[in-house]
């Protein structure tokens, strides 16, 4: 808090527009990072908080008080003066207040989760998972490691890469589905039953489950372990209240340090596998050579989306629903740049070799709801985007069996997903038809076990 404190009193010393728009512009954003922490928040309110908070709070205020207010992604048109970074200020905190009231309707209205409950509420599964747990475990660690492998060899689903591989019969889909967040989502499974079958911590589930998000993440070409990785660790945190799990400090000790040394470790695997790709003619060993000379909080600033899109819509002359129905018409091509890239901002992809590359850059949610200029209708968007990403939290609370480990991963991909909008955003059904597709193979498996179960013991 005292760090917050400070930093928000330098950059409002360096502020160059109206003072109480950077004052209201702090407020707004840090209450959203509270009420992320806050007793009754769900798992989407945390990680929405903490992604936005990083992403337009504290990116800004550290270049505004440190480095005169330059930011280093593209903010198309925008031109420095006070009178716009007043308008992103104002915009940005419109935006954060939407997510702000969806979480107070939620709170009221629609679901909370209690205070303490039963770990086991999947008893076919649970029963399954108790009797073939050896099995479960080798056969898990079995197909993680093929399907990471695998994945590197032939290039299925890589970031930022276009597929050297397309496999037939959908099955390119299954694996882009198991990287993401299928395999991530056996991990939840696991530790759920672990907490019921042994009433504490297991570091062997945990080291199988950062196992996996390490190699996924690698095979990927993603530096973004840290994001299924941080949302299981949250998750198991949460359940050791919930389900009232023995914990045993030492082993979290273990598990929160050999997780850092595999997220820092996967940077620079994957900065190595990237290396001597040729992106605009200027290999990746000299953009990696780059970055590493700047400031450690450079890059950690410039990782998430948020402040420059806004930057970059709010001083369009394009803005207006026409540029926001020709948005919602982009169309999915493994070739071409993003439709924010083409027309909003001087993209540092334009000389990209589009058949071997697909980097795009991303407004975010909040800049892309402002494409029509309303501020109005900027708000209500997000307060239905913050209420339809609570339904689907409390879906997979449901059909997950109540596993709030599952529930924190879920809520994380949304999350990111809110964070990293904007490119081909009519696709986004996929993603969340492939949430519940998760969820219903997790609720019939449940169904079929129990069943099992039941006619066993007759």
């Amino acid at each position: 808090m005292g760090s917050i404190c400070a930093l928000s009193i330098k950059a409002f010393l360096q502020y160059s527009g109206q003072g109480y728009v950077y004052i209201l512009f702090t407020i707004v954003s840090n209450l959203l990072l509270y009420f992320g922490f806050r007793k009754k928040a769900i798992f989407f309110d945390t990680f929405i908080g903490l992604l936005l908070w990083l992403g337009f709070w504290l990116k800004s205020s550290v270049r505004i008080a440190f480095l005169d207010g330059v930011f280093r992604q593209p903010t198309g048109m925008f031109d420095g003066s006070p009178a716009a970074f007043d308008q992103a200020l104002l915009i940005s905190a419109c935006g954060l207040s939407g997510f702000l009231l969806a979480s107070i309707i939620r709170e009221r209205f629609i679901f909370n989760y209690p205070d303490k409950m039963n770990a086991v509420s999947m008893r076919g599964l649970f029963a399954f998972y108790q009797m073939y747990r050896n099995y479960i475990l080798t056969a898990f660690v079995c197909v993680v490691v093929l399907v990471a492998v695998s994945n590197v060899f032939f290039g299925i689903y890589q970031r930022g890469e276009v597929p050297r591989t397309v496999l037939p019969f959908g099955l390119s889909g299954i694996y882009t589905w198991l990287l993401l967040f299928g395999l991530a989502s056996v991990s939840a499974l696991m530790l759920h039953f672990e907490f019921a079958l042994k009433k504490s911590t297991s570091l062997l589930i945990a080291m199988l489950a950062l196992l996996e998000t390490f190699l996924s993440n690698v095979s990927m070409l993603s530096r973004g372990m840290i994001l299924n990785g941080g949302a299981l660790f949250y998750g198991a945190l949460r359940s050791l209240r919930i389900y009232s799990t023995t914990s045993n400090i030492r082993t979290l000790l273990i598990v929160a340090a050999i997780f850092g040394i595999l997220f820092v470790s996967s940077v620079f695997v994957v900065n190595h596998l990237r290396a001597g790709q040729e992106i605009a003619n200027i290999t990746v060993d000299k953009v990696v050579e780059n970055n590493s000379s700047n400031k450690l909080a450079d890059l950690i600033l410039d990782r998430w989306v948020g402040i420059e899109g806004v930057m970059a819509v709010a001083s369009s002359s394009s803005m207006g629903w026409d540029l926001w129905g020709t948005a919602w018409d982009e169309k999915f091509d493994v070739n071409q740049t993003s439709f924010f890239d083409k027309e909003l901002i001087t993209s540092p992809y334009r000389n990209m070799d589009t058949s071997k590359h697909h980097y795009v850059s991303l407004p975010g949610i909040i800049a892309f709801c402002f494409y029509p200029g309303s501020y109005l209708f900027l708000f209500i968007s997000i307060v239905l985007a913050g209420l339809f990403a609570a339904f689907v939290e409390l879906s997979a609370y449901k059909m997950g069996g109540r596993n709030v480990i599952l529930c924190a991963l879920i809520a994380q991909v949304i999350a990111y997903r809110y964070m990293s909008f904007g490119y081909v955003p009519a696709r986004s059904y996929m993603l969340f038809g492939t949430i519940y597709l998760n969820l219903v193979i997790i609720f019939v498996a449940e169904k079929i076990a129990q069943y099992m179960c039941d006619r066993k013991s007759r």
